[in-house]
């Protein structure tokens, strides 16, 4: 941080001024931490997703859904195997009876990277 000194009649410029290069910083390191945040999920979904043929696994993506000059969102998904995301997930019934158990590989995989999230934008504004 620079001293240097500023008129009492321009303090509020000057302030604004500091405001605004805090604002932009924190803007940036928000962005930088959702993109790494949505990696680390989409590779641990991969890591820990049930394995037979590894295809479902290796479907994961992450993507830039929106972005604006404050903020960022990114959408981790499966494109071509989506429809087996929440069977795998959370179980189903059989055809003949009974129950597929709960491979539970998104929940903890979105725990992780809320984690990673808040750490890194609090590592980041710190700095």
């Amino acid at each position: 941080m620079s001293n240097r000194k500023v008129k009492i009649d321009d303090l509020t410029d000057a302030v604004l001024e500091r405001l605004m290069e805090y604002n932009d910083l924190a803007a940036d390191t928000v962005k930088k931490a959702v993109k790494a945040a949505g990696t680390t999920v989409r590779n641990e979904i991969r890591q820990n997703a049930p394995e037979r043929t590894g295809r479902y696994a290796k479907s994961w993506i992450s993507k830039t859904t929106a972005e604006s000059a404050t903020s960022m969102q990114v959408t981790v998904y499966s494109p071509s195997r989506y429809m087996l995301a929440h069977l795998l997930e959370h179980g189903h019934a059989k055809r003949g009876g009974g129950r597929v158990r709960a491979i539970p590989h998104i929940a903890p995989a979105e725990e992780v990277g809320a984690e990673q999230l808040e750490q890194d934008i609090l590592r980041g504004l710190k700095e």
